[in-house]
């Protein structure tokens, strides 16, 4: 009959156990068949069960740190073998069968076991109460005036986290808690994903040893990106004794070259959603964070989550600024559905929308006569009239979805496709142009100004450069290349309160019925021949 003998071992304690019934608990209470009064160690933390065929097996019994077999955490009942390591907190457990061929054990590969740097994994909802709860064997009333010592210290942790405007705040809080409460730490950092794409950047850091806080400036290759990137992705507290010693992180550069050996990371999560990650690190022996590591990750999970809902909050005020600077800059180029496109999709990096060749459809608009009108009038009538008519003009561009380049004087210069692509931007181009003579003949009718005016309206379209433009003190967004140019040197051959396009705009119209072939035309450094159409009539619109 096969019996199952355990080698129990904590810290330097070491002693032997015949298991003798089939069903055996193990844990925290004194009643367990097991007492393992030690730190992460639940009440009742796992069982040993002897089947019907005499396989012994053992379960988790849904203790806050789970259950250990050769360093990996079990999720259902597992199989043992003879040899088998069992953790449970910081107690480890050998599993010695009667029967096996071997009857003594190698001493060596019991040393290996119990001497092995361990990294765990941790639920981090189990983790959230831990800390507060005060879970320890030394009675129910230590309990109580602890737990009510640590909620008092959250309290106050929570009101000056809620104080903190600036994410440099908040971390200057998190850190004065950090370095106060947990002893082994040795540096520490806050990375967020600012732009919610699984991005996680550093935002600051901070050394115990202030004389070495420079060294911790710039990209931050002293942290370790794969624990931090694992702790994001699953929503998981990671400790480890010795990372080094790990094959998941051993190969990691900044592990091996800055000599990491210990080091916690923990989620910013509040159930909601991830923002970011609560990174610790030490250069301890695994045997520090092998005796207190249990109580100190639980402390530090806990204070990510308060960490957690202020860097919600400053995320949702830096979003509102950043939307209402990106709205008023964009307002005065794009339509209103084009801006709020842009701002719903995060549409500039840095600021800026960078170049990028698209296909599109550019329009001149100009105003006819306009030198002759500006020698009759004084400079502020001429900026008058020319507020008043951009103003008109400017609501067909946007009515089809345009965007405005510049205002070149007295011209008009849009374009239709970009940023966001347009398969119909010849027919939102064209579309436009017969919307701004319509209305302009309206306007006219209705005495708009002192005497009729008259546009030329030019369009081309083509493959062009469009992005912002400019210094660093000031930036256009702008379309560049030989089809602007194209378009700009049209004007000259349009008739008044006409528009013309090119033969590249006129195959692109879903209707051009009314285009008429206008004739081919040579244009200033343009050593073709450049076939134009104009319109046959204008439509006054409804």
């Amino acid at each position: 009959m096969t019996e199952i003998t355990l080698r129990i071992q904590q810290g330097e304690t070491e002693r032997t156990l015949t298991v003798n019934q089939d069903l055996f608990t193990i844990g925290r209470l004194p009643e367990c068949d097991l007492y393992l009064p030690f730190g992460g160690v639940s009440r009742r933390h796992a069982r040993l069960v002897k089947t019907v065929n005499g396989v012994w097996t053992i379960e988790d019994l849904g203790s806050k740190n789970g259950t250990q077999v050769n360093q990996n955490l079990i999720s259902n009942t597992q199989e043992l073998h003879h040899g088998d390591m069992i953790w449970l907190g910081n107690a480890s457990l050998e599993v010695l069968f009667t029967n096996t061929v071997t009857h003594c054990t190698n001493q060596e590969t019991i040393a290996e076991y119990a001497s092995k740097p361990r990294t765990i994994f941790h639920n981090v909802k189990q983790l959230q109460q831990q800390w507060i709860e005060a879970d320890s064997p030394e009675g129910e009333t230590s309990n109580k005036d602890q737990t009510i010592a640590r909620l008092k210290d959250l309290v106050d942790i929570a009101k000056n986290l809620c104080a903190a405007a600036s994410i440099e705040e908040i971390f200057s809080q998190v850190q004065q808690v950090v370095f106060r409460y947990l002893d082994s730490i040795d540096r520490l950092a806050l990375l967020i994903d600012v732009n919610g794409r699984g991005q996680l950047k550093l935002m600051n850091a901070a050394t115990r040893d202030i004389s070495q806080q420079k060294y911790l400036a710039g990209e931050g290759d002293w942290i370790s990106r794969s624990i931090c990137q694992k702790v994001f992705e699953e929503k998981i507290a990671i400790q480890t004794a010795d990372a080094q010693e790990d094959e998941r992180f051993s190969g990691e550069h900044s592990i091996l070259v800055k000599g990491i050996r210990s080091a916690m990371a923990v989620p910013l999560w509040d159930e909601n959603k991830v923002v970011g990650v609560l990174y610790a690190d030490a250069h301890l022996s695994s045997s520090h964070w092998a005796n207190e590591g249990e109580e100190e990750l639980s402390f530090f999970s806990a204070l990510a989550n308060l960490v957690a809902s202020s860097v919600q909050r400053w995320l949702l005020a830096e979003k509102l600024k950043t939307e209402e600077v990106i709205r008023h800059r964009l307002e005065r180029y794009h339509s209103p559905a084009v801006v709020q496109h842009l701002i719903s999709v995060g549409g500039l990096p840095d600021g800026r929308l960078p170049p990028a060749e698209s296909e599109i459809s550019v329009v001149f608009a100009d105003l006819v006569g306009f030198t002759a009108i500006s020698e009759r009038l004084k400079p502020t009538a001429v900026a008058e009239l020319l507020n008043n008519l951009f103003e008109e003009m400017l609501q067909e561009v946007f009515t089809y979805g345009g965007t405005l380049d510049k205002y070149i004087g007295d011209c008009i210069m849009a374009f239709f496709g970009a940023p966001e692509p347009q398969l119909d931007h010849a027919n939102r181009a064209t579309a436009a142009a017969k919307g701004m003579l319509a209305r302009l003949e309206r306007l006219n009718a209705s005495g708009f100004w002192q005497e009729p005016l008259q546009l030329r309206i030019a369009i081309n379209s083509g493959k062009a450069v469009v992005g912002d433009v400019g210094s660093s003190q000031r930036v256009d967004y702008t379309a560049l290349g030989a089809a602007i140019n194209l378009a700009a040197r049209m004007e000259a051959v349009c008739p008044p309160s006409e528009c013309v396009i090119t033969e590249a705009t006129y195959f692109m119209l879903s209707e051009s019925s009314d285009f008429k072939e206008m004739g081919h035309y040579r244009f200033k450094g343009i050593d073709r021949l450049v076939k134009i159409y104009q319109t046959k009539t204008v439509t006054q619109k409804v």
